[in-house]
């Protein structure tokens, strides 16, 4: 199926990353997409499907979210746990999606710098990033708006709490997420070509301040509010937060997979320059109503190991060329319960997902092409 590389001092990994679509691999490229697009759909709608319908066989946890229950005695406690995803998140792109590859850049390791970027075949990163941040302010505003105005919101939201007890501080979270979007989206395109630029340094400092501002102010006013009308309220942000937040992004990241499955089996039935172009611009569609759900990674998501199910990186290129290669589609595939520790599962998950696809997509920021 794949022509033997003769320079036996070629990488296995950079032969993997480099590989090019082919007459060759044809057929399985597209196969392997297609099974992947699917599983990408499986997890999607099981997703939406534990926060609005049932989950582990029970009521969804959408509702269960909603009302003091186990995990979370009170509401406040609920209040606490969206807080805690906006910080994590915040960290995250800071330290690790920007931090990490820029790390390794300045200390004279480029090529790991250039392969710790996520969503790097795609040149899709910077905007992955915003839309993380956009994330938490989706969280703090109770809406998907993007907007937010103290003084006509109606509706309950996290930010207008915090409006209630400190308004300074208030307009300081709002400002400190409009300026990490800012300074993502002010780094040069594609951020794999500018990971060491004075922007992307920018951009690490703009998320760190986020996330000091989350964790060290805002969390500590919501945990120290303890009145029965601070728990009245919390009770309507929440489901203002659920209702208005989480199950939307969810129905749309399920119907977005759809449509990018839809896609790819037309790429299958006839390849052509266009049909990758359809899927690629699908990929990108549902990138984001799975990057504006980074801030509520628990639950379901969490518990059932969906999140590195759909989202995997770094992504195990070899152990796709293998697959590819191999045709045994099975490798994608895990069953039990959900355990991060284990070694198999997790080579599972890092053969399908969003970032698989993207591999198989999108090559130097453009959709692949028939040779």
């Amino acid at each position: 199926m794949f022509t033997a590389c003769s320079d036996d001092k070629v990488d296995e990994k950079e032969m993997a990353i480099h590989l090019d679509y082919n007459q060759e691999n044809a057929s399985s490229w597209v196969n392997y997409a297609a099974y992947a697009a699917q599983l990408l759909v499986n997890d999607a709608k099981t997703l939406n499907d534990s926060w609005s319908k049932g989950y582990k066989e029970s009521e969804a946890f959408g509702v269960t979210f909603k009302k003091a229950n186990s995990k979370y005695p009170t509401l406040k406690n609920a209040v606490v746990q969206i807080i805690d995803g906006c910080v994590e998140i915040s960290n995250e792109v800071g330290e690790t999606k920007i931090g990490d590859p820029l790390t390794k850049w300045l200390s004279g390791r480029r090529t790991e710098a250039l392969y710790a970027v996520e969503s790097w075949y795609s040149w899709h990163s910077r905007d992955d990033y915003t839309n993380n941040i956009y994330s938490i302010r989706n969280a703090f505003y109770g809406n998907r708006t993007g907007v937010y105005n103290k003084d006509t919101q109606t509706a309950p939201s996290l930010l207008g709490f915090i409006y209630s007890k400190d308004a300074a501080l208030a307009a300081q979270v709002d400002k400190a997420i409009a300026a990490a979007a800012k300074a993502i989206q002010d780094i040069p395109q594609p951020f794999r070509n500018n990971i060491g630029s004075k922007e992307a340094k920018a951009a690490q400092d703009a998320c760190a301040a986020l996330n000091e501002l989350l964790d060290k102010k805002v969390k500590p006013l919501v945990s120290e509010s303890n009145t029965a009308a601070d728990e009245a309220e919390f009770t309507r942000i929440v489901s203002v937060y659920v209702d208005n937040v989480v199950l939307p992004t969810y129905a749309d990241l399920e119907r977005a997979t759809l449509d990018l499955k839809a896609k790819i089996d037309a790429l299958k039935a006839q390849p052509s320059n266009a049909a990758f172009k359809a899927a690629a611009e699908s990929w990108i569609a549902a990138r984001t109503p799975w990057e504006t759900s980074e801030a509520f990674l628990f639950g379901p998501v969490a518990d059932l190991g969906l999140d590195p199910n759909m989202d995997s990186w770094p992504l195990d290129q070899v152990g796709i060329v293998n697959v590819l290669k191999s045709g045994k589609y099975d490798a994608l595939n895990w069953s039990g319960d959900f355990d991060e520790d284990n070694k198999a599962i997790g080579a599972a998950q890092g053969l399908r997902g969003f970032h698989t696809l993207e591999y198989l997509l999108f090559k130097d920021g453009m959709p692949r092409t028939i040779k």
